[in-house]
């Protein structure tokens, strides 16, 4: 008996502790709170959080947002979150400019960049791709337009045809009626 009560507290404190986990990072994530630690821990997995707590913030939070990140000190850390914010779908994105931040941090030599590389090589294979793809649909939507004019250039020329074809039947001497032997039009 004695030994199923160290299980039973191990279990108990297990639980407690993930409860106590669970409500400080749930607790951490939002609020003011959050901004704070995104000052202070400058890792690979801060940014991260960082990118979550983005699609809780407002349009307005988010261009206020903006504009701290021009403001602080350019290191490798605010230079991917610079480039996370640049490449959120809920803001004006720059794709361009936020793959151009990470290239940076990818070239760069400094021991606080080499911890953001694997982060920063896969956010730039991504805004390669996403800024490939937006390519790939402005060329079908122009190629779309095109073939749309075309349509309707062919359509309206097949619509004066008609129309000329209609008018020709119009102008045309009516046949007189031939009546048959019978007493019966034809």
């Amino acid at each position: 008996m004695s030994s199923k009560y160290p299980t039973f507290f191990r279990r108990v404190a297990v639980f407690i502790f993930g409860l106590f986990f669970g409500l400080t990072v749930a607790g951490c994530a939002s609020g003011p709170l959050a901004r704070k630690l995104h000052l202070e821990d400058t890792s690979p997995e801060a940014a991260l959080v960082y990118n979550q707590s983005l699609s809780r913030l407002t349009p307005a939070e988010l261009g206020r947002e903006r504009t701290v990140l021009v403001a602080v000190p350019q290191t490798p850390f605010t230079q991917v979150r610079m480039a996370l914010l640049l490449g959120h779908p809920r803001v004006q994105q720059d794709l361009g400019k936020g793959l151009a931040l990470l290239e940076g941090v990818l070239k760069s030599s400094e021991p606080a960049a080499a911890p953001f590389h694997p982060l920063a090589r896969q956010l730039a294979d991504n805004y390669q791709e996403r800024m490939k793809l937006e390519n790939q649909l402005e060329k079908q939507g122009l190629l779309l337009s095109q073939q749309l004019k075309d349509s309707q250039r062919k359509t309206a020329e097949l619509q004066e045809k008609l129309d000329s074809l209609a008018n020709i039947e119009q102008t045309l001497i009516p046949r007189p009626r031939v009546v048959s032997p019978d007493g019966g039009k034809r």
